[in-house]
């Protein structure tokens, strides 16, 4: 089958960034373009993300008054992938024909398309100028929104343009092997047997610098991995620091799809010999069937509840009645740690949603810790960078409850990107998203 012709995929992208301006993530906004398409949109769209506060602030040196809706859409799509050259993934005088072709053949652009061929001809011509005059504006130099900067400013203060940078570099694609069926040296070995090159990035994982479909992985059926970031994979080791692992214990997944971190727990048990009872909780149940797919692929057993885990009166006696020996909460956060994997995410949320999210981490908080046995564990975490869903969250709730006791965590994970072309990775650290852990100890 032939590759599609770029203008459709240009049109496609420019539809789903329509679609993300008007607040629709990322995902459904891909979901409805073509299977054929998807794959190609969903390059250019992350690209063109990664570069949407330059190209707006383009478009108004540009244009006096923006164009409608549609237009101003691939007009700025087309300028998000020829801006930045380094990256660009086309020639730009490729990506500017094609954006016309695909202005000639939408119906509602086809008046439009000498219009975008102008501004695009003129930003070729006048590149230099234009990207110095918009470096003046902080959104279009950092492509992030204003309040995020500022924030990021407040939190780390010496490492937030790291942060920044960090999110516009495309991400490897991270795996976590199944220890209990393979090690990391033999699923290196079947990777480098296809010509698939990775490295370590963690005790069990593997980053795979290009882009590879996971269901064509080598063991993909039989569960040989998963794919889960670098940080994400802290979570199971940590939980069950200290414990006595060798007990039938009792562990709650709180918030647990899409099931990474069931399932690490699982087989961390399985590779050990290890016998534990594992409940998953998930409020939305089409989430919650992404659990069950996962266990099912490598073949382990967990409880698996639809419900709300700040109200445990709907599910306390369905997961045995008992309090849990250890409990996961990985909580709703803004997802501020994984905008290089979600790029859509610094332009959908708002500030107000920091104080609205904060409140539910802390509601969970509060309904979970009453669940946990005395000499228990609760461990915290949220793919943030904010403090405020992080160390201010964790030193109110020690400020509220007398029985906590915060143990030897991480706190703040800042995101590391993946190492530059041609450098050696750090096999010890490897890379990562933002993440935040703080791991809570109920005295005995």
């Amino acid at each position: 089958m032939s590759a599609p012709p770029l203008w459709r995929l240009l049109l496609a992208t420019a539809g789903a960034l329509r679609a993300v301006r008007e607040g629709a993530s990322a995902t459904p906004a891909l979901a409805s373009v073509p299977a054929p398409l998807r794959p190609g949109v969903q390059a250019l769209l992350f690209q063109a993300l990664r570069q949407w506060g330059r190209a707006q602030a383009l478009r108004r040196k540009l244009v006096a008054r923006p164009p409608a809706a549609d237009a101003d859409a691939l007009l700025c799509t087309a300028l998000a992938l020829v801006c930045h050259a380094p990256d660009a993934p086309y020639e730009p005088f490729v990506l500017v024909s094609q954006a016309v072709e695909a202005a000639k053949h939408h119906p509602r652009l086809r008046a439009q398309s000498g219009f975008i061929n102008a501004c695009l001809r003129r930003f070729l011509r006048e590149r230099e100028a234009l990207l110095a005059a918009t470096d003046a504006d902080e959104v279009a130099r950092f492509n992030h929104p204003a309040w995020w900067l500022r924030r990021l400013r407040q939190d780390h203060p010496r490492q937030w343009q790291a942060i920044v940078a960090a999110a516009d570099v495309r991400p490897s694609l991270i795996v976590r092997i199944s220890e209990s069926k393979t090690t990391l040296a033999q699923y290196q070995q079947a990777l480098s047997a296809i010509n698939i090159d990775s490295h370590a990035a963690g005790a069990s994982a593997l980053a795979l610098p290009q882009a590879v479909p996971v269901a064509q992985l080598p063991g993909y059926a039989e569960g040989l991995f998963s794919v889960q970031d670098a940080a994400a994979q802290l979570a199971a080791p940590l939980l069950l620091q200290g414990l006595d692992v060798t007990q039938p214990l009792r562990l709650l997944d709180a918030c647990a799809a899409p099931g990474g971190k069931t399932v690490h727990l699982l087989d961390w048990a399985a590779a050990r010999g290890a016998h534990w009872s594992v409940t998953a909780l998930e409020v939305d149940a089409a989430r919650a069937a992404r659990i069950h797919e996962n266990l099912r692929r490598l073949g382990l057993r967990a409880q698996v509840l639809v419900a709300d885990a700040a109200e445990p009166d709907s599910w306390w006696q369905q997961a045995g009645g008992a309090p849990f020996d250890a409990i996961l909460l990985d909580a709703p956060c803004t997802a501020s740690g994984i905008v290089r994997r979600h790029p859509d995410v610094r332009w959908l949320r708002r500030e107000g949603d920091i104080a609205q999210l904060a409140a539910q981490q802390a509601r969970l908080l509060e309904a979970l810790w009453p669940r946990l046995r005395a000499g228990g564990r609760l461990l915290y975490c949220t793919c943030s960078v904010f403090r405020a869903e992080g160390d201010e969250q964790v030193a109110a709730f020690l400020a509220r409850h007398s029985d906590a006791r915060r143990m030897p965590s991480p706190g703040h994970l800042l995101p590391v990107p993946p190492p530059a072309r041609g450098a050696v990775p750090d096999n010890a650290g490897g890379e990562r998203d933002g993440f935040f852990y703080a791991l809570l100890r109920k005295p005995a």
